[in-house]
């Protein structure tokens, strides 16, 4: 019996620290997203006031020589796949980089999204853009606890959500060149569904793999881990953002 008592004991003690741990672990994704998040606003916020200027003759908005290169150049091109070149870079050099260097990679993606992102304020109104925030901030909160907090196993649904999300991706880019409000439509709607779905994913699966190696004590991997966990639910963040966009933004 005291035998008994005492395996007990340790195996509370043990699930004790394994909580105490996940705590502190998606703590620092929270924490690291939402830094990520702030850089990203104000790198935004300060291109697109340096992009343009109010022309004295007209009173008319014009692009800047900055923003003649950023949006009606080739350059733009550049400035529109660099973060998705970034992540892919991201992922496959993740193993060999420290914590410290994956977190300052991190935060230099979100200042290239910030830029990439940067027209938003051209085109919508910045009391829709406030609005949108808003919706998708208390949307995600949401979404992400309830992807924390629930029992049912949600791990079926990665491989339909990530097919949805190459799809998106391709459909996106056809669409550069068509340039359908259609298809645009049609994409910001199931956009908005799968990155729903992805937030609660992604968010289950941060808390099942440290949980899976909270036993490892390799504080080097777990400090990647909440880095990558923090991207994860940053790109949620920011997809769905721009998708709700579409429909809650009043155009300039």
């Amino acid at each position: 019996m005291a035998e008994f008592r005492t395996t007990h004991a340790g195996t509370s003690a043990a699930a004790a620290r394994i909580d105490e741990g996940l705590r502190a672990h998606m703590n620092k994704v929270y924490g690291t997203m939402s830094v990520g998040m702030l850089i990203t606003a104000a790198a935004s916020w300060a291109i697109s006031g340096l992009a343009t200027t109010v022309d004295p003759a007209t009173g008319t908005t014009v692009l800047t020589g900055l923003g003649q290169a950023i949006y009606a150049s080739p350059l733009k091109w550049v400035i529109m796949f660099l973060p998705l070149v970034m992540v892919f870079a991201f992922s496959a050099a993740l193993n060999r980089m420290s914590a410290a260097a994956a977190q300052l990679f991190f935060y230099v993606y979100a200042a290239a999204m910030g830029v990439s992102l940067s027209w938003i304020f051209m085109v919508f109104t910045g009391v829709s853009i406030i609005q949108t925030f808003l919706v998708t901030a208390i949307s995600f909160a949401g979404l992400s606890l309830y992807g924390y907090t629930t029992k049912k196993d949600l791990s079926g649904f990665g491989t339909f959500l990530m097919m949805g999300v190459i799809g998106l991706v391709v459909a996106s880019i056809v669409n550069i060149f068509l340039a359908s409000s259609a298809l645009q439509f049609a994409i910001s709607v199931i956009g908005v569904l799968i990155f729903a779905g992805l937030t609660a994913y992604d968010t289950q699966n941060i808390k099942t793999t440290y949980i899976q190696m909270a036993h490892s004590g390799d504080r080097e991997w777990l400090g990647k881990s909440a880095i990558m966990g923090a991207l994860q639910l940053y790109l949620d963040f920011i997809n769905l953002f721009m998708f709700l966009l579409q429909f809650m933004g009043n155009r300039e």
